[in-house]
């Protein structure tokens, strides 16, 4: 079947929305050279209302591209690969946590190249982090998938036995830093403020210090920490507790349980 399209996607959820929709506002892509497949009606039309091809059938979005994005979970994977088998597959890239490469091309019964690639939820706003293998890609191939990614986030490459890695500091750290700012927005608030205010000096704090560390690239993080603290003051009064607590160390802990879940996926 004529190549119809340049990139077909499994699975239109929030993640595939943000990387499509986001390389189409940089014209990295245009609405129809993308088809989606997902069985949800209400995802299809989101995307049909956007000017995007839709299918209800996978094989379809396979047989039609020249790049097929698997947006799908890790658990769901076996039931989209079972109906892919008979289908003579063009270059797959896979945001799927933890599935290898050779396990995918397995399920699929496939020779096709395939690129891993763990992006994460601040793509949404043009702000993510995505480590990409693309190794065994033609340079060609590796190209569009960098510049895929590359309209809204910071990409790097990376050898698939360090995605499991990545997956637990860029892929889940989201989440932990919503946690965090949760966190200070409620303290905050226990100290006194309204909670709106305490959202927005929360939210700019956080920015700020990213900000500031990333100004600082050479500058070691106790250097910057140490800048922000006086001797008998109010920030080592907080640090104290935090490193009582064993605050570092418990993210450390954390996301060495990630990283462990991702590797059960890997099996």
């Amino acid at each position: 079947m004529e190549k119809q399209c340049k990139i077909g996607v499994i699975g239109g959820g929030f993640m595939a929305r943000a990387i499509i929709l986001g390389a189409v506002e940089h014209r990295f892509l245009s609405p129809d050279e993308v088809i989606v497949s997902d069985p949800s009606d209400a995802c299809r039309d989101f995307f049909a209302a956007r000017g995007f091809q839709t299918t209800i059938l996978n094989r379809i979005a396979a047989e039609r591209s020249r790049y097929l994005l698997l947006s799908v979970k890790p658990q769901t994977f076996p039931e989209v690969a079972d109906g892919l088998k008979d289908v003579v597959l063009p270059t797959v890239i896979s945001i799927m946590a933890g599935m290898q490469k050779g396990k995918i091309k397995q399920a699929l019964e496939t020779n096709a190249a395939i690129a891993r690639v763990m992006p994460n939820l601040p793509c949404s706003v043009g702000m993510g982090a995505a480590a990409i293998d693309a190794y065994d890609l033609a340079p060609d191939d590796a190209d569009f998938v960098f510049g895929l990614f590359a309209a809204t986030s910071t990409v790097l490459p990376m050898h698939e036995e360090k995605l499991n890695a990545v997956t637990a500091l860029s892929g889940s750290g989201p989440a932990y830093v919503y946690l965090f700012l949760q966190a200070l927005i409620d303290g905050g608030v226990r100290c006194g403020l309204d909670e709106e205010d305490a959202r927005v000096l929360a939210i700019q704090t956080l920015k700020g210090g990213a900000a500031m560390a990333e100004a600082h690239s050479d500058t070691p993080l106790e250097q910057l920490i140490a800048a922000v603290s006086s001797k008998g003051g109010t920030t080592l009064a907080a640090l104290e507790v935090l490193r009582r607590n064993e605050m570092p160390e418990t993210v450390v802990r954390a996301m060495q349980a990630a990283n462990t879940r991702a590797e059960e996926l890997s099996r």
